[in-house]
C-alpha cells in the first residue's frame, strides 16, 4: 500500500464531503435567546411565588400591544421569523418571502412564512392573570415583544394555536424531546417578570425538567 496514495485518497473524500455539507441545506432550527441551563431553571423555578390564577376580568390582547417597529421597516415577528428561520429573503417591506423555518415543538420544517406563528411562550392571557394585570401597559409592551428571553419562537401555526393559553399543566409540545428546553424558558420569563405559578404548573414544569 502506498502510504502518499492513501492520504491523498482520504483527503480528497474528506474535501468531498465537506463540500456536500455546505451544499446542503441544514434544517431551521428556532432558539430563543438565554434559555437558562437545567440547573438554573430549577433554583428559578423554587424561587417563584405559587399561587392560584388571578381572573381574566379585563384581559385584552390589545392591552399588550405586539409586533412593534424593531428596526428600520421589521417588526417583531418579522424579526424572529429572520432570527429563527434559514436562508430567510425579505422584501423591502421586511415580509419574509422565502425560506425555511423547523418547529421544535412538533418536528415540522415549512417553506412559507404563513405557516409560521411566532408563539408567546409565556401566552399573553397566563401572564395577565398570574401578574400583568398589574402592570404599565409600557412594561406589557416590552414583554409581548421581548427579544432578550426565550419569550418569543418560530413554530407551526396551528400547533400554536393548540396551545392557546394553556401552562404545561394543560399543554405541552407534541415532542417530548423539546420539553426540557420548553419548561427552561416557561420558568426562566415568569423568573425574569417575576409572574407566579399555579401548583399544578409548576409540578408540569418540574417532571418536564426530568426530561433534561
Amino acid at each position: 500500500m502506498n502510504p502518499a496514495r492513501t492520504f491523498r485518497s482520504l483527503f480528497a473524500l474528506l474535501v468531498l464531503l465537506l463540500a456536500l455539507a455546505v451544499a446542503l441545506p441544514g434544517a431551521a432550527s428556532a432558539t430563543p435567546p438565554n434559555i437558562p441551563s437545567e440547573a438554573t431553571a430549577r433554583t428559578e423555578l423554587a424561587a417563584l411565588t405559587v399561587r392560584a390564577d388571578g381572573s381574566s376580568s379585563g384581559y385584552s390582547r390589545d392591552l399588550f400591544p405586539h409586533w412593534n417597529t424593531v428596526s428600520g421597516t421589521c417588526n417583531t415577528r418579522e424579526t424572529v421569523l429572520k432570527r429563527d428561520g434559514t436562508s430567510v429573503v425579505t422584501d423591502s417591506a421586511c415580509a419574509s418571502t422565502s425560506g425555511s423555518w423547523y418547529s421544535p415543538y412538533d418536528g415540522a420544517t415549512w417553506t412559507a412564512a404563513s405557516d409560521v406563528d411566532i408563539d408567546h411562550v409565556i401566552p399573553l392571557a397566563n401572564a395577565w392573570r398570574t401578574g400583568a394585570s398589574g402592570w404599565t401597559q409600557a412594561r406589557r409592551t416590552q414583554f409581548a415583544n421581548d427579544l432578550t428571553n426565550p419569550q418569543l419562537i418560530a413554530v407551526t401555526d396551528n400547533v400554536n394555536q393548540s396551545k392557546s393559553d394553556q401552562t404545561p399543566a394543560t399543554w405541552k409540545p407534541p415532542r417530548t424531546a423539546y420539553w426540557c428546553t420548553y419548561s427552561k424558558m416557561w420558568v426562566h420569563v415568569k423568573y425574569r417578570y417575576s409572574l407566579t405559578v399555579n401548583s399544578a404548573e409548576k409540578s408540569a414544569l418540574t417532571s418536564m425538567l426530568d426530561y433534561c
